[in-house]
């Protein structure tokens, strides 16, 4: 059986560990943040957020901007590399 069942690209990588990294630095659990993206009008089970931090199933566009929005963080703070979103926005 492959490591990933589901051909997932290395930014969906990188997001996928981006994801499980700042939902714990913001102290939320995977039932919570998924109650708080559910609020903004976006169901998503917790079980589907423990799949895409395991690099087991896509996160698509609309739950990556749903994501960020219940972390209070910018989409592109999961997309791109630590220190990237800084260096992205001193950019003219």
């Amino acid at each position: 059986m492959p490591k990933h069942p589901v051909e997932i690209g290395p930014t969906g990588i990188q997001t996928a560990h981006k994801l499980k990294s700042l939902r714990r630095a913001h102290g939320v659990s995977q039932r919570q943040l998924s109650a708080l993206v559910a609020e903004l009008g976006h169901p998503l089970p917790h079980t589907s957020i423990s799949r895409i931090e395991r690099i087991r199933r896509r996160c698509d566009v609309d739950e990556l901007a749903a994501i960020a929005a219940a972390l209070g963080i910018s989409p592109m703070a999961l997309l791109l590399p630590s220190g990237a979103v800084q260096e992205a926005g001193h950019r003219g």
